[in-house]
């Protein structure tokens, strides 16, 4: 009884504002209760299971959903409708309780409950969260992406060198990676509104940040370097001892045999070789390069090189293109989408030497070509092209500003009639349709095509005395071309149109052992002849191949990406090192 007594007492003391305690522990019980309970039901409502309790969602977002690596990769972790559109922070959490209002306000109307309804609404649903997501810097992306926690070693040099600019910049997930988990409606937006979505924020710029590298990988890679640099000089001492001890020979009974034929006293086995994968390039024009399709956009319009992002990526990117997954429509079954080329260089006082090894391809018939073959007198053709960085785009993509959207066999061919039709269609030599050319030669190239305007340049020459001047200033690509079967040797340049001679520039050997070809060329360091260009063996030049294989003709052969070409310059930036014999 004085127990009960305590306890009735205790419960009827007033505290604050002359409320009694056991007032308080009621009210405090309920708010428990309600508290708890709106968790409970707030919860609920953040389950992949609510999400797609409607068939508006189950029926569409959801099924694309579950075709990508959100739902389902190789660790197992699994991102859920919440994990991406709904905030975990209490606040922020609410807010978008209160917007989802709305969305059940649709649901009631039935503006989205079919499939043709919602794909009608899919691209302004798309930009609500789009432009949600950059506003919070794609919060929910980084709950579990994280720019500062992804490692620099596990990334390939494409997404290394694009995360980089990011965090650099100010971009944020959202910015490149519309459509990763739904399907993609990116292209639907006008230049206008691309240019908003995806503008960087200077206030979430950090210039000086870079992607984690761990100290042992730091460690390793000085080792590498100076490893490699150790077994260089072992090399180079070895080979001095082996040249002094045997002194090379002239005599016909003692040249290298015919898998290794010479043009010269060159000693092939103390020159590096360079690893380089020929892809097919499909319709990638300078102007695709340029389009908002092209993911390295923004990086190759900022000044970045070509092979750094894709150098290590050739041999995919061949394959995607001539299945026709992307850039390709006029698709030849069974052509190989890559070769892979060695290739070296050296130079003595007079000449630069190249060697080009790569192995055979099998014989693919092409469906829309008489025979089967494109081109049935030239089995294999080998070309490349030579530039200083004055040639707008060389320096970045070598000889790729060549190659247009206007030109023959590309998807903005120009008709006959039409070239007919030019003023100045005389100048031109159109018998093969629209050669490549360079912007150098044309008052004005379009390369975005913003505004419905024509891709490309073809019919906005320079007056003569312009293009006159700009070979005078060496502004060209310097093209030779060798047809392996016929043994002939095509010398000229690349300005206004394409421009082909005899080959007095360059010779070459070819042989085919083993299915494997090897083809080496001599050519003149210094030349005085309009559209060669003359090496400074102090200087560094842009370099691109072609290997037009399989009797391959125009546009459908293998090329190289840009490289660099030095004259022993064993350094960073420089793929191609010529060494002095």
């Amino acid at each position: 009884m004085n127990n009960k007594s305590w306890l009735q007492e205790l419960l009827s003391k007033k505290i604050i504002l002359g409320t009694t305690i056991g007032t308080s522990l009621v009210f405090m019980a309920i708010g428990v209760i309600f508290w708890g309970g709106f968790n409970w039901s707030l919860e609920m409502t953040n389950t992949e299971e609510f999400c797609i309790s409607c068939h508006e969602m189950e029926e569409n977002v959801y099924i694309e959903y579950k075709e990508t690596v959100h739902y389902s990769n190789r660790s197992g972790v699994r991102a859920t409708c919440p994990d991406c559109h709904v905030p975990k922070d209490w606040i922020h959490k609410i807010q978008r309780k209160i917007q989802a209002s709305n969305e059940l306000l649709h649901k009631i109307l039935g503006t989205i409950d079919t499939p043709d309804k919602f794909d009608a609404k899919r691209l302004e649903l798309a930009k609500n969260e789009w432009r949600r997501m950059k506003e919070s810097d794609s919060r929910e992306c980084r709950n579990c992406h994280n720019f500062e926690s992804m490692h620099q070693n596990s990334q390939k040099p494409r997404a290394l060198k694009q995360h980089t600019a990011a965090i650099q910049q100010g971009n944020t997930c959202i910015d490149c990676h519309k459509g990763i988990a739904h399907k993609n409606v990116r292209h639907l937006l006008t230049d206008e509104e691309i240019e908003e979505f995806e503008a960087p924020n200077p206030d979430m710029a950090k210039p000086n940040a870079t992607l984690h590298l761990f100290q042992k990988d730091i460690v390793a890679a000085e080792k590498a370097k100076s490893d490699a640099a150790a077994e260089k000089l072992l090399k180079a001492e070895e080979d001095a001892k082996l040249a002094a001890s045997q002194p090379k020979s002239t005599s016909p009974t003692e040249q290298a045999p015919a898998a290794a034929t010479t043009t010269s006293n060159v000693d092939w086995g103390s020159v590096p070789t360079r690893d380089i994968t020929l892809f097919f390039p499909g319709t990638s024009s300078i102007e695709w390069i340029h389009s908002r399709e092209h993911g390295g956009k923004r990086a190759f319009t900022k000044g970045d090189r070509c092979v750094e992002c894709h150098d290590a990526e050739t041999m995919d990117m061949g394959a995607k293109i001539v299945t026709g997954e992307k850039l390709e429509a006029s698709v030849i079954p069974g052509k190989r989408g890559s070769i892979p080329v060695s290739v070296q260089a050296t130079y003595d006082a007079e000449n630069l030497y190249m060697k080009f090894t790569w192995p055979e391809g099998e014989h693919a018939a092409v469906p829309f070509a008489d025979g089967g073959k494109m081109d049935p007198e030239n089995q294999v053709k080998l070309a490349m092209m030579f530039s200083s960085d004055e040639v707008e785009f060389a320096d970045r993509s070598g000889c790729w500003g060549s190659c247009h959207d206007d030109v023959k066999n590309m998807p903005g061919e120009v008709d006959d009639a039409t070239v007919k039709a030019y003023a100045d269609s005389p100048r031109l030599d159109t018998s093969g349709g629209i050669t490549k050319y360079i912007a150098e030669s044309r008052t004005k190239v379009e390369y975005k095509g913003k505004r419905g305007k024509k891709l490309g340049g073809w019919d906005k020459l320079k007056s003569e005395n312009e293009i006159k001047a700009e070979l005078d200033g060496k502004n060209f690509l310097d093209l030779i071309r060798y047809e392996l079967g016929t043994g002939k040797v095509e010398d000229g340049y690349l300005l206004d149109e394409r421009k082909m001679s005899g080959g007095q520039g360059a010779t070459f050997t070819k042989s085919l052992v083993d299915g494997i070809w090897t083809v080496e060329m001599t050519r003149k360091l210094s030349s005085d002849k309009a559209g060669d260009v003359s090496f400074d063996t102090g200087t560094v030049y842009n370099v691109g191949f072609a290997i037009h294989d399989d009797f391959s003709d125009s546009r459908f052969h293998h090329v190289s990406l840009g490289y660099r070409l030095g004259f022993d310059k064993d350094e960073e930036g420089i793929e191609i090192n010529a060494t002095k014999q």
